[in-house]
């Protein structure tokens, strides 16, 4: 993001040279970060509302480190995901305000100030099912979302759900994460009139083929106001819940 482009931008607009739309449509298209390594993406918060998330498998500590230090410098939050215990301890030392959740691999800096009102509720079958789920949440409460967690509610003890169904009622949308049959979704999708976004875990036994069999469930579910996120993709659909609350 070059400030020479940005100051011209700005006088041509003071000056009557650009509309407001045309010097919108320059900003929109800033040019990225380029790292060597990566092109680092630093204008996504103003085109998407966040900053871009860094997926740190297959990357260098090294290369982490060097990302974060970039995004620490726009001080707005952030997330890695899939990132190692490793990986924190290097960048923890950048900000003290970074911090991470090991079960769900996520390192994240979470914003100033309150969350919106209202809330989307992340839903668990398990509690082999909670790390995905908590890459969900923590997404969600990264992007200035409150988040009611419901784990371990799944379809082998439904009364456990049923029991808390008010936390769901009242939610803006849903998050289900469930491996095994994934029927979960398609429990809360039959009752629920609020959005269900369903992730399938790679939770199971041999049948269950590391999530496939539950991706498949879920894809097939009956109940109408279901949709489907890739298999223990919890960060996809915290972020696009949090969109729709958006």
């Amino acid at each position: 993001m070059r400030s020479s482009h940005i100051i011209s931008t700005l006088k041509n607009l003071k000056e009557d040279k650009l509309t407001v739309r045309q010097a919108y449509r320059r900003l929109k298209d800033l040019p990225y970060l380029d790292m060597g390594f990566a092109k680092l993406d630093n204008h996504r918060l103003l085109r998407k509302g966040f900053s871009e998330v860094v997926y740190c498998r297959g990357k260098s500590v090294k290369q982490v480190e060097e990302i974060t230090k970039k995004l620490l410098l726009g001080s707005s939050p952030f997330i890695l995901t899939k990132a190692s215990a490793a990986v924190y301890e290097k960048v923890s030392r950048l900000n003290p305000r970074i911090q991470y959740n090991e079960s769900a691999g996520i390192i994240y800096m979470k914003r100033n100030g309150k969350a919106r009102a209202g809330y989307v509720a992340v839903v668990s079958a398990g509690t082999s099912d909670e790390p995905v789920a908590e890459e969900a949440a923590i997404t969600l409460e990264v992007m200035g979302r409150r988040v009611k967690r419901l784990y371990d509610v799944g379809v082998a003890g439904v009364h456990r759900l049923f029991a808390n169904k008010k936390v769901i009622d009242r939610a803006k949308v849903v998050i289900v994460v469930a491996g095994m049959d994934g029927a979960l979704a398609s429990v809360i999708g039959g009752f629920s009139a609020k959005p269900v976004i369903a992730v399938p875990t790679s939770v199971g036994y041999g049948a269950n083929y590391k999530g496939i069999a539950t991706l498949l469930a879920m894809l097939n579910s009956c109940a109408p106001g279901v949709a489907v996120m890739n298999i223990d993709n919890g960060f996809g659909a915290g972020y696009f819940a949090g969109l729709m609350d958006r």
